[in-house]
């Protein structure tokens, strides 16, 4: 990798416990977040080589969240 770059930002919808987005995983939420950063910035998923995600709580997450939020972005 010859440099890092920052192209877009976006963030997940702020819900209320139990509320409309008590539906979707962290990965889920983070994964929609992904794309829309893609989409802003128009790169494409297989441009991406590196996801860091910063998350709050991961207990019951499952393992390396950003990656699952990755991949559900469609970052091979």
């Amino acid at each position: 990798m010859s440099g890092s770059y920052i192209v877009a930002g976006a963030r997940t919808p702020i819900g209320k416990m139990s509320g409309a987005l008590s539906d979707f995983s962290a990965a889920d939420l983070g994964g929609f977040a992904i794309a829309e950063a893609l989409r802003r910035a128009g790169v494409q998923p297989d441009e991406v080589e590196h996801v860091i995600v910063g998350q709050v709580l991961m207990a019951g997450q499952g393992q390396v969240p950003a990656r699952q939020a990755a991949v559900k972005a469609g970052i091979p």
